[in-house]
């Protein structure tokens, strides 16, 4: 079951949210379908990726998830947790500071906690939110990958 989502509408409601805690979203298990999909779509075919009988005799015993694959899921996890209403546009910025401390075996679950550490005013009456990403290993005390990923929020 999917978190409920906060809401928050227009610019004043996202400068409040300014070192809020999000919560977590829901579990996401890594097939070998979905990493063999973002291999074909980022054209990053690595044996320890997509050669299941490879992988199964290396140093993980199995097949992993990229490590770009599971940042990918940043937004739409991030989308569980906060909904925002009443802005124009909202585009990512970038991220910071992306690390990825344990590998994510085919097999095992992935979960995003977010909190939001900054929000300023930018240029053109808008702000750009800092959120920090931790994508949760399950069963693992290391995360798959902390982040710091930035949106800017415009009316």
């Amino acid at each position: 079951m999917s978190p409920t989502p906060l809401t928050v509408n227009g610019i004043p409601e996202i400068l409040a949210l300014n070192g809020r805690d999000l919560g977590h979203s829901h579990w996401k298990e890594i097939t070998q379908e979905l990493i063999d999909a973002y291999a074909y779509v980022s054209g990053d075919h690595q044996w320890i990726h997509t050669d299941v009988g490879r992988a199964a005799t290396g140093p993980y015993g199995r097949t992993i998830a990229h490590g770009y694959m599971v940042l990918s899921w940043g937004i739409p996890m991030f989308g569980e947790l906060l909904r925002v209403r009443g802005v124009g546009r909202a585009l990512n910025y970038g991220v910071n500071r992306v690390r990825y401390p344990a590998p994510v075996p085919v097999g095992s679950r992935v979960r995003l906690h977010a909190s939001v550490t900054d929000v300023r005013e930018v240029a053109r009456g808008g702000v750009q939110m800092t959120r920090a990403f931790t994508f949760e290993l399950e069963g693992s005390q290391k995360p798959a990958c902390v982040a710091e990923s930035l949106t800017h929020f415009y009316p």
